[in-house]
């Protein structure tokens, strides 16, 4: 082991990892070790994505706006997204159809020079106070965007106008077969749907972008896996991940089941893991004393790996999250990625209790995008001129940590 290595073993020790947990975290790291760029298939893969695809498809998506649930521009992306994964030639797509019927509307006061200044955050609770980021920072209220008038571009006003009805609902997935153990899978996830009526670029077309892109990546016909992956694209996280928790209510019970028996079908593999990519592109620091944030990217920026310390797949999912660290420091090509324990506030809490979950994102959830480090959170500036390449390139990292994590789970080689 090299020193990072070490070091990541010292820390997970530190978190309590269990013996069973520990084995399966070295043993996973004894295969993932490096090897040279020409011989190495994970490598070559990770090169097969680029930045320009990844903001061509983020562009794609924001062409419906802000993609709101219940509404005709939801339901336009998601046959978009259709449309897409089968000319990647990952053409076994299926949906999940659902119903939501959201409850009444509550009242939102909009903030005023009485609204506590600040909100802090801690273990993925919000709390009142000046203060809340772990760097005892400046913090702001996170209000989402309620006002179609906001927005101040007449087209993007007039795409956005529909509001949500109660009803029926749908999401779209496809998989990468496994070759060899084609009944068990990797769940690779992000949610479509937005809100703020701007247009949902960073939260989330960003994630959406980079589980399309893998799975652009991983359909390729001279890509072969031991293990399948679910390449599943939410609706509904916005209003409380029915989308993701309506998956896991009509697939978690089929999980392992030949269909028909002897034919080596699996409608729904075991679940192995899941990974969780929400909000990708933002890592600016903390709101300036005067409200303002920085127009780049801080220094210190990173990729943050979260799972949930008081799920019932606790160990396990940090051992997913430090594997996932491990493969950034392999094959990420510019930003470095760090693990937390406070997995909040997205889809993979659907799943956290079933399986080995953890979440990809820009920043820690509760301590700084809960506490106003991204000033596009559900606002009418939520849009693809609102970032920069610096941006656009560290949800190209997320993605680049991800495909190789997954690539080494699955056994991914090339023909």
């Amino acid at each position: 082991m090299n020193g990072r290595r070490i070091s990541t073993t010292i820390r997970v020790l530190a978190f309590g990892l269990s013996a069973a947990a520990f084995g399966l975290l070295v043993s996973l790291m004894a295969q993932a070790q490096p090897q040279p760029a020409a011989n190495d298939p994970v490598r070559q893969l990770v090169g097969h994505l680029d930045l320009a695809a990844y903001k061509a498809t983020i562009k794609g998506l924001t062409q419906f706006g802000d993609r709101r649930e219940g509404t005709a521009r939801n339901r336009a992306a998601v046959d978009w997204i259709e449309a897409q994964l089968k000319s990647y030639g990952c053409t076994n797509t299926e949906r999940i159809k659902y119903t939501y019927n959201a409850p009444p509307p509550l009242s939102q006061p909009a903030p005023s020079a009485a609204t506590p200044r600040g909100t802090a955050i801690a273990s993925g609770d919000v709390r009142q106070g000046v203060g809340g980021s772990r760097l005892r920072g400046i913090t702001l209220p996170v209000t989402p965007n309620t006002s179609l008038e906001a927005q101040t571009d007449p087209a993007l006003r007039a795409l956005n106008a529909e509001l949500p009805t109660p009803g029926a609902r749908e999401l779209v997935y496809c998989t990468k077969v496994g070759a060899s153990r084609p009944d068990e899978m990797y769940i690779v996830g992000a949610h479509m749907d937005g809100r703020g009526f701007g247009e949902a670029a960073d939260d989330n077309a960003s994630g959406t972008a980079l589980v399309m892109e893998l799975a652009r990546v991983f359909s390729a016909p001279d890509v072969v896996t031991e293990r399948s992956i679910r390449f599943a694209l939410w609706n509904n996280e916005e209003t409380g991940f029915q989308g993701s928790r309506a998956y896991v209510m009509q697939r978690e019970p089929l999980q392992g089941k030949e269909d028909p028996p002897g034919s080596g079908r699996y409608p729904e593999p075991r679940w192995l893991g899941m990974i969780q990519h929400d909000m990708m592109m933002w890592d600016h620091g903390m709101p300036r004393p005067d409200g303002a944030v920085s127009a780049a990217q801080r220094p210190e920026a990173d990729i943050n790996i979260e799972f949930q310390s008081n799920s019932q797949f606790a160990a396990k999912s940090m051992t997913l999250a430090f594997l996932f660290r491990d493969a950034n420091d392999k094959y990420a090509t510019d930003y470095p990625a760090s693990v937390g324990n406070h997995m909040t506030n997205t889809d993979s809490s659907a799943f956290m209790d079933l399986v080995p979950a953890i979440s990809l994102r820009e920043n820690e959830r509760g301590m700084q995008i809960g506490a106003g480090w991204n000033p596009h959170y559900h606002q009418p500036s939520d849009r693809f001129t609102s970032y920069s390449d610096q941006d656009f390139r560290l949800g190209l990292n997320a993605a680049q940590t991800t495909l190789s994590g997954i690539a080494q789970l699955a056994g991914a080689k090339l023909k």
